[in-house]
């Protein structure tokens, strides 16, 4: 049925075909021959059609294709019709009797399309050409028999999620191997299988398209979706081939972060310092990359805390920002929002890209030292004149715990080692412990240290500083000791010297200082104080003529001041002064200065006697070996035992002083006469070798006594005692004492209690008369 139905359709096609290449596509090729004068005839040569030979025949017969004739045959079989080329021979025969070609092989269009032959007429007997060479094609006609191919097949692509309607995703091609000028074979439409309800495809292009506008890549992220090509216009009978495009489906920023729970719990101590992790919170979110990324931030409760975002992560920790007290708030709720950093605007009404928690940290109790108030120290002020004892200010601290246990209040000695402040260890009251001096430190920092009563591990310390006020407790004072110079032929009048004060207080409006010559300068005649009014003062002269060999110093303001007379030249300019200016004290009066003189000069005297003494001891050495004659002068501060004193030094000294031999009385002594009479009667008692005046005693008491009268007389000059030795004194001896000490008796009228006051040198001298005062120093 088959064979003979497909015999029947090609012999139908090639019979179409045949009329159709009979009506317009024969090819001849002619001579031109003349057969009467004046006429021309046209020779007839090949006569064939262009030939076509069906694809893929399946049948058991050769396949009849075509015929080729030249006009010139006629039917007598002496004409041989011979092909050559592209399958001649293996696919296409030609019969050399008849010129029919037929295809012996089944031919497939798809490798290829047209074969081309050369046609060859020739004489049977002589083998000689009848017609030139022609060539001529056999063309495989097409029939659908390849499907529609995805060369580049599979495919994958991507989309956005929320992609609006018909958003196109990509373009898919399928290539079909028949002919696409002949028929509908080559003619591919494109199509999804039914129950596609995501995608869709343009039939004609092969464009995938988007079919709905909700899709959502947090649903399903990826599509795998077959896009079928058919031949034939997609009608019945038409082939298909199909291919699987998988749609990744990309992130958009859709979705909000959202916080796991709506509330975290955590702990802290109160004594955590300050950036101290408290916990961490975490938002979620469902889009991917840098959708996700957020950052937290604390919309309540940030005064004490702080949150920080790991950007790695996408974590908040929360953490301390300031000191936390759990007596004064023991709960904190912290509100935390985490927010999207990256927010898409095509979104924004899908709602609120951001989403809040609660935090809520407990404080837990930890026993602390004491709190000072105020915390940063305290400054204290109290008047240098304030007494001891005197009450400078208070220093508050409490125990900050609940308990509020009691407090101790020390001061940190390294920070006054003078323990110039005390504390009341019970309510942190400072006092005076010494008397302050402004001048001498202004400022007093000290330390003072609060501790648990029940517990001194827990101590703090805090800072006072005091400020001493000052007071007007110091008078004014010269700024240096001040020395001028004046001629001797000074004018009345003449400024000599400005001089200037200090005070070391400090008055808020400033000094005043207004000048005046001290109580003992205010009858000067010499000099005057001229008050400048700006805080200087100038000294004048107040006579002329001054002479300094009569007196070449003045003093002036207790001895700070000193001027000097010099001589000067007609310009006035000074030429010599005294080189020595002695600054003394007002405080020694003229008496005092006598009394040193005469000291000094008896000390001169106690020398000369001495060197005497030992002169007249070597010119009366004795030549006898046991006599051992020694020379000494023994000075008591006050009165010895006399002979009975014999554990001093040698009697037997004193005792053979009058024994001098005829030798040495011979020797010339010294002229006494020549001499004061007053040092002549010292020199007297110290040469014993005398014997005149060794016998006369009474010269040496009336001058004593003399002497002695004179000085209980003069009430400025201090009593003194002469130089004394023993030598004339002994058993039964009838001088009397030489002191002047026995002045010191009931009946005397001086008052030598300023004695006292002359300082260590006249300590002795007080004692004998004074003894009384001495006492009362030495207790």
């Amino acid at each position: 049925m088959w064979t003979s139905g497909a015999r029947t359709l090609v012999a139908v096609v090639i019979f179409l075909r045949y009329c159709r290449f009979g009506l317009g596509q024969t090819t001849r090729t002619s001579a031109i021959t003349s057969t009467k004068p004046g006429m021309d005839r046209v020779k007839r040569g090949w006569v064939w059609n262009q030939f076509f030979v069906v694809e893929e025949y399946t049948g058991t017969e050769p396949l009849y294709v075509g015929k080729i004739h030249t006009d010139s045959d006629e039917g007598e079989g002496n004409i041989k019709y011979t092909i050559s080329g592209e399958g001649a021979g293996s696919i296409f025969i030609i019969d050399e009797l008849t010129g029919d070609i037929h295809a012996t092989a089944r031919l497939d269009r798809e490798e290829k399309a047209f074969y081309t032959l050369r046609a060859q007429a020739r004489d049977r007997l002589s083998d000689g050409l009848l017609e030139p060479e022609s060539e001529f094609v056999i063309k495989v006609q097409d029939i659908n028999d390849s499907e529609p191919k995805f060369l580049e097949g599979p495919y994958i692509t991507s989309v956005a999620e929320l992609s609006p309607i018909g958003t196109s995703i990509m373009k898919v091609t399928a290539i079909d191997a028949d002919d696409p000028t002949y028929g509908s074979s080559a003619r591919v439409v494109y199509s999804v299988p039914d129950g596609e309800k995501f995608f869709a495809v343009d039939k004609h292009t092969g464009t995938i398209m988007t079919a709905v506008a909700d899709l959502d890549r947090e649903t399903q992220d990826r599509y795998e979706l077959v896009v079928k090509a058919t031949d034939m216009a997609g009608q019945l009978g038409g082939l298909s081939g199909s291919t699987t495009v998988t749609i990744v489906i990309t992130d958009v920023n859709d979705n909000p972060p959202r916080f796991p729970q709506k509330m975290y719990q955590f702990t802290v101590s109160e004594g955590a310092a300050v950036g101290t992790p408290v916990g961490h919170v975490m938002a979620t979110d469902a889009d991917m990359g840098e959708n996700t990324d957020m950052a937290y931030l604390i919309k309540e409760g940030g005064d004490l805390f702080k949150v920080t975002t790991n950007v790695e992560t996408q974590e908040a920790m929360v953490s301390i920002k300031k000191p936390l007290d759990f007596e004064t708030k023991r709960t904190h709720n912290v509100v935390v929002e985490a927010v999207n950093k990256h927010v898409d605007p095509r979104f924004v009404d899908l709602g609120s890209f951001r989403d809040q928690t609660i935090v809520r940290v407990s404080v837990t109790d930890v026993d602390e030292p004491p709190l000072f108030r105020p915390a940063e120290g305290t400054v204290l002020e109290v008047q240098e004149d304030a007494k001891v004892g005197a009450l400078v200010g208070v220093v508050s601290a409490r125990d900050p715990d609940v308990k509020n246990k009691p407090v101790r209040f020390t001061i940190d000695r390294t920070t006054d080692q003078e323990m110039i402040f005390h504390i009341d260890p019970d309510t942190g009251a400072i006092t005076l412990g010494k008397i302050l001096d402004r001048e001498t430190a202004g400022w007093h920092n000290i330390t003072v240290k609060a501790v648990e009563a029940e517990n001194h591990s827990m101590a703090s310390q805090s800072s006072v500083s005091i400020r001493i006020l000052d007071v007007n407790d110091n008078p004014p004072e010269l700024a240096s000791p001040y020395e001028a110079s004046i001629c001797e032929d000074a004018k009345p009048g003449q400024l000599i010297h400005t001089i200037s004060v200090v005070d070391r207080d400090e008055p808020q409006t400033g000094h005043r200082f207004y000048f005046t010559l001290a109580p003992e300068a205010s009858n000067n005649r010499h000099f005057t104080l001229w008050d400048v009014k700006d805080n200087t003062a100038g000294i004048r002269t107040q006579r002329s003529g001054f002479n300094r060999h009569e007196q070449n110093v003045y003093f002036l303001s207790t001895g700070t001041l000193t001027i000097h007379v010099c001589g000067c030249d007609t310009d006035g300019a000074i030429q010599s002064c005294n080189a020595t200016a002695y600054v003394m004290s007002a405080a020694l009066s003229p008496g005092a200065l006598i009394a040193l003189l005469v000291c000094m000069l008896i000390l001169i005297v106690l020398v000369l006697l001495i060197l005497t003494l030992k002169r007249h001891r070597k010119g009366q050495r004795m030549a006898e070996d046991e006599e051992d004659m020694r020379d000494n002068v023994i000075k008591y501060n006050d009165e010895g035992g006399g002979e009975q004193d014999t554990q001093a030094y040698d009697m037997s000294a004193l005792r053979n002083l009058y024994d001098f031999p005829e030798a040495k009385s011979a020797e010339p002594g010294p002229d006494i006469r020549s001499l004061p009479q007053w040092i002549q009667t010292s020199s007297a008692v110290a040469s014993l070798g005398v014997e005149a005046v060794a016998a006369d005693f009474s010269l040496f008491k009336g001058y004593i006594k003399k002497k002695v009268e004179q000085a209980d007389a003069d009430l400025s000059v201090p009593p003194y005692d002469s130089f004394q030795t023993y030598a004339f004194e002994g058993t039964s001896s009838p001088a009397l004492s030489l002191s002047s000490i026995h002045t010191l008796s009931t009946t005397s009228e001086q008052d030598f209690s300023y004695l006292s006051d002359w300082g260590p040198r006249f300590r002795q001298l007080a004692g004998y008369y004074a003894p009384g005062n001495l006492e009362e120093e030495g207790s």
